[in-house]
């Protein structure tokens, strides 16, 4: 499953105005990923002589990613072939934008390519599941954006799926669930404290010294006075009495709810 986290306004309008909202990039855009990898990494190193008499020695210096590939159903609307298309065409689209801006049509039209910060994707995730969904490995990108587009052939012979296939790059990722209520209940960087080591420890156990809240019958998570024991008392006192005891849905724990704020 993969899940795009684009959070540039301006790229979100961009995509937007070309029929792609959030939530088709977020939700959709994944449920059409038919074929994805899982990222490699390796380690470039250098050969160090001289330290010791007569023996070469070789150091990490350096961690090297490679290229990721996609593989997407193609909808009838051929939204998803826009996405990737329109992307990467945000990301060369400098020259339509300041005083000297021109038009894509222009016969003097040029590329200029925008600030990586402009483009780059921090909260793209894929995650590896079993069919029990209790057995996972999931994986956070940081820096992601589409490097090519493969050529994409059509034919109108049988009834074959249209798919497109794009190469992402990546700055770097990190193995494990990432989001702040896993780093709070310390179950990110798969950090797993359950016996079994499916990866599947309940928002409610409190097994192993979790900090975490109870679950109660009705759903919710209860954190009551717990927090004291991670916050230094001076701290504690300063703070509104609401944060300390507070029941939260399942929901609001998801999307990273402490209290009436978001972590």
């Amino acid at each position: 499953m993969v899940e795009f986290g684009i959070h540039q306004k301006s790229l979100r309008d961009y995509l937007r105005d070309r029929g792609m909202d959030s939530r088709y990039v977020t939700e959709t855009m994944g449920l059409l990923c038919s074929r994805a990898q899982l990222p490699g990494s390796g380690l470039a190193t250098a050969d160090i002589v001289g330290n010791y008499q007569g023996v070469s020695e070789k150091m990490a210096h350096s961690r090297i990613f490679t290229r990721m590939s996609m593989e997407f159903y193609v909808d009838n609307s051929y939204r998803s072939l826009k996405f990737l298309e329109h992307w990467m065409e945000y990301i060369a689209s400098g020259s339509t934008t300041g005083r000297d801006r021109v038009s894509y049509n222009n016969e003097n039209y040029y590329y200029r390519m925008r600030y990586p910060s402009e483009y780059k994707s921090d909260e793209t995730r894929i995650t590896k599941f079993e069919k029990d969904y209790k057995r996972y490995v999931e994986y956070r990108f940081w820096g992601l954006f589409p490097i090519s587009l493969d050529s994409t052939t059509v034919s109108y012979e049988g009834s074959n799926i249209l798919k497109a296939t794009a190469q992402f790059h990546f700055d770097r990722y990190v193995s494990g669930q990432s989001r702040s209520i896993n780093i709070f209940n310390r179950t990110d960087n798969d950090r797993d404290q359950s016996p079994s080591g499916t990866g599947n420890r309940g928002l409610g156990d409190t097994s192993g010294g979790s900090t975490s809240g109870a679950t109660t019958a009705d759903g919710t998570i209860s954190f009551g006075n717990r927090f004291n024991s991670i916050l230094n008392s001076d701290l504690v006192s300063q703070l509104p009495k609401s944060l300390f005891n507070t029941t939260l849905s399942n929901n609001q724990v998801e999307k990273g709810y402490i209290g009436d704020r978001i972590i």
